[in-house]
């Protein structure tokens, strides 16, 4: 689809001038080339094609302006032409001639005429005629060349573009010849105007071009193209080859996983005994068991090693779990457990989680809610990762669980349960399992053909299996089945793997493997989308289709590496749906369920279509000599299509019925799709399928290859087939591919730009971004206009909506970037482009397959050697060129590699095959200019002949049109190759291919950087085509650089790739496109790059004339090199003089060479065929430093800086009799940093410039970045500084007790602080400063956000805000967070003042890469022997072939020098540029070690831990802290300091080990650092005694140096040839120009206040970087953080160690006694504890006789571990309301770390144990109430748990007291046991009820008092209600005896006290019927008595 105008002449134009053109249509302007001179008619004879997206609209315009150009001013219009495109809509094709109109739309006199062109999309318009439409090009590269506005929509605005734009990517077309136009890129610029446009345009001639062009533009608007040779794509018919062979997939690595459970909290469960199991993988590893605890303590660290290719350890599950009381015999019951893959921690940044909290599920109950907390860090290294472990400081903030969840960032805090549907419907195309006689075998017994394979599906998620059932015997299974997961949503695991099995009785194996990236079928956005798929086909590769039982390359089937042939493809979908946990009906448990689901329509993905696939093979060559001379032939195939060999295919009926064919079944032979009768009947006559070229014998090219001679005639393939149409997958995912491959390659040109510092990186950049934002602004017009196509899936709307959001935001931002980026900002916004490009690569992958991919397949004898896989997307057609494939259609270089483990190491760099081959892929009904790309010249031969064939596809084409060539290599050095021999050395020569030819370069011996400085001619090249298109788009050449070994076969170095510059008969040979230029191309071995070729080739054309009239070549003017040529003059650089210094200093660690030690080397440098040799040193083991220093030699080298060539070291040993062994070999790839460049003028004369006071801030405070102003030479500032600071504190005193805080406690006493309190002080500081870092680098990109945001809101409202938000919540909360942190009373953030402690620096990395590692004048050149290894082979790191260090320096320079430097004072001639340096005698230290403590290290024993102690080497002396070793401890604190004498240079490399202690055997290490104490020593930032920051005489500050701050200044002085020190009263010092001002008195032991210059002096120590021309940063007092390395793990850290090393020159004064850093000590202490009342606890028990509840309660409390010290009070019986008195005391001593906050323990780990093992654990007292149970276990009741250091004040009454207490903890004021020392109140008893709520259980009035252990031996007391001070005994009421103690009270108790009333009605009623009874018994004996009256 296109529009194209052709823009014929403009005629009647007034007076004379240059003419311009500017020709637009929908916002998009061209420009035309400019006119010179023209007078009245301008014939431009140009066309303009706009590749059109959505169809032209008949009311749309084309607008032509034409103006009179000027170079200087702004261009003037002449007159305008607007035409309305209906008539063109309707006719397709228009030619006009109208006048143009002027500003006032008044017509004027000129003139105009044009054609235009318009093909729609739909053919609805006739089509053009080839003839018809000769001028207009097929601009396959025109698109995203754009570097304006693109083409939006009809109602785009037009971007009045100014001229010259054209020039930088804008294709522009121009006539030439027969016309064939071509896209013009600068750059490499291979346009048709004969030799007026430069070949390579150095940044300069841009400019001046765009000045031209221009007039006057503004630079911003300059970008440049391509810099690099291969990636220059000029014409259209030929793509990109890729340089990097192997496939890097699949090949195993190292990995070390390190976990630390550090604790856990809030647990569900009561009085539970919890244990941590961390699995990953296979592997598990449990801590130890805490009892009675729901807040256990661990800090465990455990280490899982793996040697597994990286898919698969990143979709191995890393599983958290916490089981209750799990011992020898149970397993335990499970809590709950935490899942994640291993890719999401390593995609974190620093690839860890630090002190984060892990949220615990249960899996069997999704409706429980949260179980409980882990904490813990979780690190991933692999191999060169170095992970900056945050720095250990003491974990005094309370922790925020909410807010440090483990999660990654963007994941919410509160994830819910979702299922997780996999529907499985069907297969087909899957490959026999089984051998031809097992189905001879079954078809006897069974009498039936059966298929040979019974497939299931298996689904692999978040640890979780689940199966499909078998299907038995079937090629096209049908399961309709759905696999459901539980799973917690957003999941933390990525991957879900799904693979189809073969059952099998023996084992089942799998047949292919799919994985589907959840992060790719979903989008957390907020209008993102949950995951979804299909249904749709995915396709499954895998290792070839013939069955064979042991299959090597199986793991390709399981998904590892790359499949090299189609196996299978399946029907799945995917869905999720989000549980809703309340509802009653749900299933609570995460079981993998099965169910069955209906079939879905065959239309559901979509229609089915035929495609076509063509291919022709134009050349075949590097054929891998090892294959034999058998007949070679190729196979393509796509699925099952086109496999003859072991494609199953289904007989031609079955396809007819049904419609989607990869169908196979029967595999009876006879039935394959080859010339079938009735197929050839079908409707349009095709033919079938033609899918493998014809065997061919290959002919010799050289001793390596073999090449087919395919010559004039070139076999063709096509194969139909029969897929689902869904190409907009593809189209959209291209049109994606592209826009990063544009980005891709404009970012390295980028890098290259800024790497070899060229001019104006920036501009590039600008350009890059500018087309990536019209790409992408183009994208989203392509990818809109099909909404509703059939067999869209779910996902393919959400994705198609989400990648337009996402593409219309990246245009956005890459605009702003794009006005952002500046000369300073390049970097910075480079990296921002780099974030784009991994976004789109992201965005365009594809998860719904549609096409499977094609291969390449090499057969010889019949049997498959080698592959090439092509993805079917780049060779798939589009009418729009965006949406085309990026290989379709075009000639690719195609490599062939062997399949699977094959193809790793060496045997997989070696190329099996080069294929030049055109491939075009599309809908048959789209297929008639389907051999539009091939290069022209051709006749078609068809198989048929005969009528109405006109579109059967031809089998093999023939060439008419041959071109002869003569190829010349300009092969001038290769430089950095690999070592492929034992001496460190290669003997490097090169191959150079092109077409069937190949020549080598001369071999030369024992280099690693060759100059051949040859040339190679190749003659009689014949290339087939179009002249034309050879000149644009030449073959490329293969470069194939070897070592030559003097038996056996030369050894692969590794390969280039290049393309020539062409030349044809009738070009000028002269500038500015030749001669070429020299020009580096990387070299790779495998994916390595392995050295860099500067080398140039030409391609010239022969004409009829012969060779004559080729430029001439220069005769072998070296007589010596026989008929060797050298690289001609005008290509060779320009050379100049320059002398080279080297500066020789010593040699190092030489190894012994052949079991022989060395014994008197010497050092011969050699550059460019110059050298010099160094002094022989007479006896290597007495003194290994050269007598002579300095010495020098000339060479001419390029002027060109960049090609300069390396200059080489090499170390011989000079034996008896005159033999020289090579010891080893260094080679200095780039001089740049040895050039010497003179001081300017300005800082010699700096001395006569104004004085300048330099401003030093007394307190440096943190928050500011950086206190110090830098100042140069002639700036003038004055800053006072507070001398008086004890002013200061007072002042601080004062305001702290406004505050009303408790303050006496905060003031540190002197005698109290120690080296520790300083080390805490600075390691607090070092956090802080990392904090205040992060804060401003986070501010600063929040900055940024919003600047993108506001630039973008006006385009999308709705957005902006969101962006801006975000930031601002999160300091929200952290500032509550810092408010909770540190109660200020009155709510506002006042930082509690720190107390004064002077500080020293924790460096968190080695002092050397803070320092440049000391070569500031000394460098250190590692000595290179022995056979580089590969870098994906382990077994051998670069270090192993370091054979030993030279130590010195080099100095080069221009000849003749200034005058200046040589006529200095003191200038010493001998020492040349090396003045002023030390003498190399040797010289006797002092080498004083501290080892401060060590962190993580890796653990050594089975038990998970180690016993490490230090080992320190120097030279021959060796100190070996054994007996000091720390038993089973991973982070030991060591504090100690080592003193050892050393000579300098013979034993100056220092070595400090970790070893492990064991009990029998020898002792591991576990990992050791080397230091270089001699550099250290001679550098100028003077590292041998760091200089502290405060100077004093005694104390814990002390001055270390024996040297005192005046002496160390004077000497400082004296060297560096300074003026001063001047010291001068009121406290001020003069050094040279600058002006120091301090504090002038000091504090002796006594207090007294002395005079002193000290602190003077020091001030200007501490600034000494800014005194100008000698300054530099001197070491401060460190201490520093080395990683701890071993061997045996090469590049993987084992653990840290910090320490530092301080050195005393032993003819200096003798410095004082080493600072005591020994750890301190834990302070003993006793807390005591009174357990005197409790109320309201609950109660348990029920009465036997009245059923009353009541409890019979006791209190247990302990401090340590409940296994140590638990103590219980007596049991309060019977408690009737929950009240209890005690009056009982617990006595807890323990030891204390004050600075840890830790309480130590040491206690042994088990029986077996050898000695004990020290803990430091949280002081927390815990106290629990229990009832007390005679006969069965007691009940928990409840517990509180009160940090010894922050617990919540006890509440003055039982009723004050409340749960709030710990619900609340943070917001209540809190106290310290070891501030207030005693506290008495009321603390509440909380448990947990069945609803995991916590609940009140009771309340508990204690009092703690802390003592200190001899304040305790004073006053001792007794535990219980004993002596000493006894408590009196509780006032029980008399309730809580026992029954059966006093049946008589307990009667009376209870029953009198319940029954009272009871018991007296009943005796009133009894005394009642006792009357009655005796009222009636008696009444009648007295009637009697009455009556008878006795």
């Amino acid at each position: 689809m296109a529009l194209v105008v052709c823009l014929k002449t403009v005629t009647e134009l007034r007076g004379k001038g240059d003419r311009i053109a500017k020709v637009s249509f929908r916002g998009l302007s061209f420009y035309s080339r400019v006119l010179e001179n023209c007078e009245d008619e301008a014939r431009f004879e140009e066309a303009f094609r706009w590749p059109v997206a959505s169809k032209v609209d008949g009311n749309e315009m084309l607008e032509i302006h034409i103006y009179n150009y000027s170079k200087v001013f702004t261009n003037r219009l002449i007159g305008t032409f607007r035409m309305v495109l209906q008539k063109v809509v309707e006719e397709g094709h228009l030619e006009v001639s109208d006048t143009l109109i002027d500003d006032n739309n008044t017509a004027i006199q000129t003139s105009i005429s044009i054609e235009i062109w318009y093909q729609p999309m739909d053919g609805s318009v006739r089509g053009w005629s080839d003839g018809e439409f000769l001028d207009v090009p097929d601009d396959r590269d025109g698109m995203f060349q754009f570097e304006t506005e693109s083409l939006l929509s009809s109602h785009s605005h037009s971007s009045g573009t100014p001229p010259g734009r054209s020039s930088h990517g804008i294709p522009t077309f121009r006539k030439a010849g027969k016309g064939v136009f071509s896209a013009m890129k600068i750059g490499k610029v291979r346009s048709h105007k004969k030799g007026d446009d430069p070949a390579i345009l150095e940044t300069e001639d841009l400019d001046r071009k765009a000045m031209r062009l221009g007039g006057g533009l503004d630079p911003d608007t300059i970008s440049l193209a391509s810099v690099t040779a291969v990636t220059t794509n000029v014409s259209n018919k030929r793509s990109k080859p890729d340089i990097k062979m192997e496939p890097s997939a699949g090949r195993p690595v190292d990995y070390q996983i390190s976990v630390t459970v550090i604790e856990a909290r809030q647990l569900v469960g009561l009085n539970m005994d919890p244990v941590v199991c961390v699995e990953i993988g296979e592997e598990k590893k449990y801590t130890s068991m805490k009892e009675s605890t729901n807040c256990p303590y661990y800090n465990e660290y455990f280490v899982f090693d793996f040697h597994v290719p990286p898919d698969v350890m990143f979709d191995k599950i890393l599983k958290l779990s916490v089981i209750h009381s799990k011992n020898l015999l149970r397993s335990g019951t499970l809590v709950g457990n935490f899942k994640l893959d291993v890719g999401t921690v390593y995609s974190q940044s620093e690839h860890q989680f630090y002190h984060k909290w892990a949220m615990l599920s249960d899996p069997d109950d999704i409706t429980a809610g949260c179980k409980g907390y882990v904490k813990c860090d979780i690190a991933v290294v692999g191999k060169g990762d170095n992970i900056k472990t945050p720095h250990k400081a003491s974990e005094t903030d309370e922790d925020d669980i909410e807010g440090n969840l483990l999660l990654p960032e963007g994941i919410p805090s509160e994830r819910q349960w979702a299922r997780f549907y996999v529907r499985i419907y069907r297969a087909e195309g899957l490959p026999k399992m089984n051998t031809s006689i097992m189905a001879n075998v079954k078809k006897a017994f069974i009498g039936e053909n059966r298929d040979l394979v019974d497939p299931y599906v298996q689904v692999q998620f978040a640890g979780q299996k689940g199966k499909t059932s078998v299907q038995k015997s079937s090629y096209e299974p049908i399961w309709n089945e759905q696999v459901i997961f539980t799973e917690m949503f957003p999941p933390l695991c990525k991957r879900m793997k799904v693979q189809i099995r073969d059952s099998d009785k023996v084992n089942d194996v799998a047949i292919g493997t799919h994985f589907i990236d959840l992060r790719k079928i979903s989008n957390d956005g907020d209008k993102g989308f949950l995951p979804t798929l299909g249904p749709a086909w995915v396709n499954m590769y895998g290792s070839t289709r013939n069955y064979t039982l042991m299959d090597e390359h199986q793991d390709l089937n399981e998904g590892l590496g790359e499949g090299v042939s189609f196996r299978a493809r399946l029907l799945i979908s995917v869905a999720v749906e989000i549980l809703d946990t309340t509802s009653s009906e749900i299933m609570s448990s995460t079981e993998v369920q099965v169910e069955p689901v209906s079939n879905i329509s065959e239309s559901a993905t979509g229609k089915v279509e035929e495609f076509f696939l063509f291919g022709s093979f134009l050349e075949a060559t590097m054929i891998d000599r090892k294959i034999g001379d058998k007949p070679i032939n190729f196979e393509v195939t796509i699925g099952n299509y086109g496999n003859q060999i072991d494609g199953v295919s289904k007989p031609v009926a079955g396809r007819k019925k049904k419609k989607d064919g990869v169908g196979e079944s029967d595999e009876e032979e006879s039935e394959l799709i080859q010339n079938s009768s009735d197929e050839e009947a079908e409707d349009d006559g095709d033919l079938v399928s033609v899918s493998t070229s014809p065997p061919m014998k290959p002919v010799i090219t050289d001793r390596n290859y073999f090449h087919l001679p395919y010559f004039e005639k070139k076999p063709c393939i096509y194969i139909k087939s029969w897929w689902q149409d869904q190409r907009r997958r593809l189209y959209n995912s291209n049109v994606m591919d592209k826009i990063a491959d544009k980005l891709e390659e404009g970012l390295n040109d980028v890098q290259e730009i800024i790497k070899t510092e060229k001019a104006f990186p920036e501009r590039r950049l600008r350009g890059v971004l500018e087309e990536l934002s019209t790409g992408c602004s183009r994208f989203v017009t392509l990818a809109n206009k099909d909404q509703n196509l059939a067999g869209r899936t779910k996902l393919d709307q959400e994705r198609l909506k989400s990648c337009m959001r996402e593409m219309e935001s990246m245009g956005q931002q890459a605009k702003t970037i794009r006005s952002q980026v500046k000369r300073n900002t390049v970097r910075d916004k480079l990296k921002l482009a780099l974030n784009f490009l991994q976004r789109l690569r992201f965005l365009a992958d594809e998860p719904q397959h549609s096409i499977p991919d094609v291969f390449v397949w090499m057969m010889s004898n019949n049997k498959r050697i080698a592959y090439a896989r092509i993805p079917s997307k780049d060779i798939l057609y589009s009418i729009v060129d965006e949406e085309r494939g990026k290989d379709c259609g075009k000639v690719k270089a195609v490599f062939l590699r062997l399949p699977g483990k094959k193809g790793f190491g060496p045997a997989g760099w070696t190329v099996q095959a080069k294929l030049e081959m055109y491939l075009w892929l599309g809908l048959n009904k789209q297929r008639k200019d389907f051999l539009s790309g091939l290069p022209s010249g051709f006749e078609e031969n068809k198989a048929v002949k005969g009528t109405g064939l006109q579109v059967v596809p031809p089998i093999s084409l023939v060439y008419n049109m041959k071109q002869v060539f003569q190829l010349r290599a300009h092969m001038y050095q290769a430089r950095s190759l690999f070592a492929a021999d034992s001496s460190g050395l290669s003997d490097p020569f090169a191959r150079v291919f092109f077409s069937t030819h190949s020549q080598v370069t001369e071999v030369l011996s024992e280099t690693l950087c060759p100059t051949w400085d040859q040339l190679l001619v190749f003659d009689n090249v014949e290339l087939y085509g179009e002249a034309t298109e050879l000149r644009d788009d030449p073959p490329i050449i293969v470069i194939e650089i070897y070592d030559q070994d003097t038996v056996g076969k030369a050894e692969f170095i590794g390969r280039t790739f290049a393309k020539p510059l062409s030349k044809m008969v009738d070009e000028h040979y002269g500038p500015p496109r030749f001669p070429p230029q020299l020009e580096y191309y990387q070299i790779y071995r495998g994916n390595c790059p392995a050295g860099e070729l500067l080398a140039a080739f030409e391609l010239l054309q022969i004409g009829p004339a012969g060779r004559t009239e080729l430029p001439p070549i220069d005769g072998p003017t070296d007589v010596d090199r026989g008929p060797i040529l050298p690289v001609p003059l005008g290509i060779r650089p320009v050379l100049s003089r320059y002398r080279i210094e080297v500066l020789f200093w010593g040699l190092r660690d030489l190894k012994r060479i052949n079991l022989a030690q060395v014994d008197r080397p010497r050092v011969d440098i050699e550059c460019a065929g110059k050298g010099i040799q160094s002094a022989l040193i007479q006896n290597y083991k007495k003194n290994p430093n050269f007598s002579t220093l300095v010495k020098w030699f000339e060479v001419d080298l390029p002027e060109n800086e960049l090609l300069h060539p390396p200059l080489n070291i090499r170390v011989v040993d000079c034996r008896a009799f005159g033999r020289y062994t090579l010891v080893g070999s260094h080679a200095v790839t780039s001089l740049r940093k040895f050039i010497y460049t003179s001081p300017d003028k300005r800082a010699n004369n700096w001395a006569h410039t104004g004085d300048i006071v330099v401003n030093i801030d007394s307190e440096p405070n943190i928050k500011k970045m950086e206190t110090v102003v830098k100042l140069d030479a002639t700036s003038d500032a004055v800053v006072k500084i507070d001398v008086n600071e004890d002013e200061k504190e007072k002042e601080k005193k004062k305001k702290k007790k406004k505050k009303g805080e408790e303050v006496e406690e905060e003031e540190p006493d002197e005698s109290m602080l120690d080296w520790w309190s300083k080390y805490f002080a600075s390691i607090e500081t070092m956090m802080e400063t990392l904090r205040a870092q992060e804060a401003a680098w986070a501010e600063a990109e929040e900055r940024e956000d919003m600047e993108i945001a506001a630039e973008n809101a006006e385009i999308k409202g709705d957005d902006s805000h969101v962006k801006g938000t975000k930031p601002k919540e999160k300091t929200k909360s952290k500032s509550s967070k810092d408010k909770k942190k540190n109660h200020g009373s009155d709510g506002t953030e006042k930082k509690v003042p720190k107390p004064r402690v002077d500080e020293l620096m924790v460096y968190n990395k080695e002092l050397e890469s803070e320092f440049d590692h000391f070569e500031d004048w000394l460098h250190t050149f590692n000595l290179y022997r022995g056979k580089a290894v590969d870098d994906d082979d382990h077994n051998m790191v670069d270090d192993d072939r370091i054979v030993g260090r030279f130590k010195g320096s080099l100095c080069m320079y221009k000849l003749p020098l200034s005058d200046e430097i040589t006529r200095e004072a003191g200038f010493d001639p001998n020492m040349g540029m090396f003045q002023s340096i030390p003498h190399n005698d040797p010289i006797n230290v002092l080498v004083r070690v501290y080892v401060v403590r060590a962190t993580d290290l890796h653990p050594a024993d089975i038990n998970g831990k180690a016993d490490p102690y230090i080992v320190i080497k120097l030279g021959k002396s060796e100190i070996k802290d054994k007996e000091n070793y720390i038993s089973k401890q991973l982070n030991p604190v060591f504090g100690k300091s080592f003193d050892i004498e050393a000579t300098f240079p013979m034993e100056s490399m220092l070595t400090v080990s970790v070893y492990d202690w064991d009990l029998v055997g020898t002792d591991d290490l576990i990992g050791e650092t080397k230091i270089d104490l001699e550099n250290r020593y001679y550098s100028k930032h003077r590292a041998t005694c760091g200089i502290a920051s405060n100077y004093s005489l005694h104390g814990y500050n002390v001055w270390r140096d024996p040297q005192k701050p005046t002496q160390l200044l004077a000497k400082l002085c004296k060297e560096g040839k300074l003026d001063g020190p001047h010291y001068s009263p009121g406290g001020k010092v003069k050094v040279s120009n600058r002006i120091f001002l301090g504090p002038t008195e000091i504090e002796d032991e006594n207090g007294l206040k002395k005079p002193t210059e000290e602190h003077l002096a020091l001030t200007v120590l501490k600034h000494w970087e800014e005194i100008p021309r000698v300054g530099c940063k001197l070491v401060p007092e460190h201490v520093e953080t080395r990683p701890l390395l071993n061997l045996d793990k090469p590049g993987i850290e084992q653990g840290r160690i910090e320490m530092w090393v301080d050195m005393f020159p032993m003819d200096g004064p003798a410095p004082g006694p080493a600072i005591d850093i020994s750890p301190r000590k834990p302070k003993k202490y006793e807390l005591r504890v009174i357990i005197w009342n409790t109320d309201e606890v609950i109660l348990e028990d029920d009465d036997y006789f009245t059923g009353e509840k009541s409890s019979d309660i006791f209190v247990r409390g302990w401090l340590k571990g409940q296994q140590e010290d638990k103590q219980d009070t007596d049991v309060h019986y019977h408690s009737l309301t929950g009240e209890g008195n005690f009056n009982w005391r617990f006595v807890f001593p323990f030891d204390y770390l004050m600075a840890e906050e830790k309480i130590v323990i040491s206690k042994k780990e088990s029986l077996f144990s050898w000695d004990e093992t020290e803990y430091k654990i949280p002081a927390r007292l815990t106290l629990q109430v229990w009832d007390a149970d005679h006969f069965s276990a007691d009940d928990f009741l409840g517990a509180i748990e009160l940090d010894l250091n922050r617990f919540p004040r006890g509440a003055k009454t039982a009723k004050q007291c409340s749960i709030d207490m710990v619900l609340n903890e943070q917001e209540l004021p809190t106290i310290s046991i070891f501030k207030q020392k005693r506290v008495k109140g009321w603390w509440p008893f909380v448990a947990r009820d069945e609803n995991d709520e916590l609940e009140l259980t009771g309340k508990v009035e204690a009092e703690l008092h802390l003592l200190t252990a001899e304040e305790a031996e004073k006053n001792p007391v007794g535990l219980g209600r004993k002596e000493p001070d006894p408590l009196e005994k509780p006032n029980r009421p008399d309730t809580s005896l026992m029954w059966f103690m006093n049946p008589l009270k307990s009667i009376r108790y209870f029953i009198w006290h319940n029954y009272r009333w009871l018991i007296l009605k009943t005796l009133a009623l009894l005394l009642l019927l006792l009357l009655l009874g005796l009222f009636l018994y008696s009444i009648p004996g007295y009637l009697v008595k009455k009556l008878l009256g006795a």
